[in-house]
């Protein structure tokens, strides 16, 4: 019987010192699509987006504002200009950042 509460409370410390590490290591969404709306010249600067899978695809008023290093230096993927259009390589996240940027957009 000593033994199974022993045991209870490992397991419990071990499931709390988890959820404090995946707290700690979870990135705030809001503050990253924040930043790289800021990257891109601001919200006044996006034209339209479209995302497809992992890609994000925005057209920009102007591209030559565009802060591309700081972008990377989020986690993007790539980055390929054409004309007034990035394509952003983002990750499974692309389709979230589209949803947030539409709902700072109004």
């Amino acid at each position: 019987m000593q033994y199974w509460m022993q045991y209870l409370i490992i397991g419990f410390i071990l499931i709390f010192i988890l959820l404090i590490v995946l707290k700690a290591t979870k990135k705030d969404f809001h503050v990253e699509a924040n930043k790289l709306v800021d990257c891109l010249g601001g919200k006044d600067n996006i034209i339209s987006m479209e995302v497809n899978m992992s890609r994000f695809k925005v057209t920009l008023r102007d591209v030559s504002i565009v802060n591309k290093e700081g972008i990377q230096k989020m986690g993007a993927k790539g980055i390929v200009e054409i004309d007034n259009q990035l394509k952003i390589i983002l990750g499974p996240n692309a389709k979230q950042l589209e949803r947030y940027i539409d709902e700072l957009k109004k």
